[in-house]
């Protein structure tokens, strides 16, 4: 379903400073991965290399049968919109609409009627724990809450891919359980149709992905045992 063959980006124009270096992924339909690391090691830039928001130097990003750093910035909008789901960290939630507009935004846009995309995104909404809220807007929730306005909204539309960037960061320990199970359920019972990646610096969120790799200046590797999943 996606595969990340030698993958390298940097920046920092006449002196680069190298964030990723020969990344190298696999991953199936069905498949849950971790990806943990140190903070600047470039783990929110692989989530946007795959996303199709910005580009690798060096190296390919094939999801679906799709080379994504050859598409045109209109063709990777649109693949976002209809396959991908992004959890981004700074939830990106649009403060002029309510709630539920804000969650139904990607079906709206891939073509469901207004009624519909409003009763999937209140159902939605209710499986983060934010029934009732709807209505709200953005600035009358807390950081926790709208976080899972961002979740809801990555998951309305099914996507075949969902990328989360530390997901469970605002959340209270409770509430985070609850929305790593939700994740986790719905690409397992996507009967394979769904693949997710998650990047975290959290152990407990990695745990309950498949399996974990760490990203470091040499690439994704296993971790060692003793290491912080220990």
């Amino acid at each position: 379903m996606l595969t990340l063959d030698s993958i390298t980006k940097s920046f920092g124009g006449a002196h680069p400073r190298g964030v990723l270096d020969k990344v190298s992924l696999a991953l199936q339909p069905g498949e849950y991965v971790a990806v943990m690391g140190e903070s600047g090691v470039g783990k929110s830039t692989l989530l946007n290399l795959i996303a199709g928001l910005d580009s690798p130097d060096s190296g390919r990003i094939v999801f679906d049968g799709q080379d994504v750093g050859g598409l045109t910035d209109e063709e990777a909008t649109l693949l976002r919109r209809r396959a991908m789901g992004f959890v981004f960290q700074a939830f990106h939630v649009l403060p002029y609409l309510t709630v539920a507009q804000n969650v139904a935004l990607p079906l709206l846009l891939n073509g469901v009627a207004r009624r519909d995309a409003m009763v999937r995104a209140s159902a939605m909404l209710a499986e983060v724990g934010l029934a009732g809220r709807d209505d709200s807007l953005p600035r009358e929730l807390s950081g926790g809450e709208t976080q899972r306005v961002a979740i809801a909204r990555a998951l309305v539309h099914n996507p075949r891919l969902l990328l989360a960037d530390e997901p469970t960061g605002n959340l209270d320990a409770d509430t985070a359980s609850q929305i790593l199970t939700l994740l986790r359920e719905r690409i397992k019972h996507s009967a394979g149709s769904t693949a997710g990646l998650l990047v975290t610096h959290s152990a407990h969120a990695a745990a309950t992905a498949d399996r974990v790799l760490v990203l470091t200046a040499h690439g994704l590797t296993v971790p060692h045992p003793a290491s912080q999943l220990a």
